[in-house]
């Protein structure tokens, strides 16, 4: 069984560093390219897509990371209770 350790996934790091520069500059090539050929419809049709694709993807994303309401305090803050004197440090306060 392969140990897991830092240098293989920082080497994994830099391969998916390396692969999405190459992929960066695979599309600059080609915007350049259709630039320079004034391919304007064609730049238009793949910038509408690709602006489409990011909506996609951000309306697919889960920001949140939780199913928790929200109306209901973060747990363990409970800064709206402590002026009211009804918090756990305020009533081990209140017993000494």
């Amino acid at each position: 069984m392969a140990r897991i350790t830092a240098k293989t996934t920082a080497g994994a790091r830099k391969g998916k560093r390396r692969t999405t520069l190459i992929w960066i500059a695979a599309a600059a090539a080609i915007i350049v390219g259709l630039i320079w050929t004034e391919q304007v419809a064609l730049l238009y049709v793949l910038a509408t897509l690709s602006v489409t694709g990011l909506l996609v993807i951000v309306a697919m994303a889960d920001l949140g990371g939780s199913q928790r309401p929200l109306t209901e305090p973060a747990p363990g803050d409970d800064s709206a209770a402590a002026g009211d004197g009804s918090s756990d440090a305020a009533r081990s306060a209140k017993r000494r």
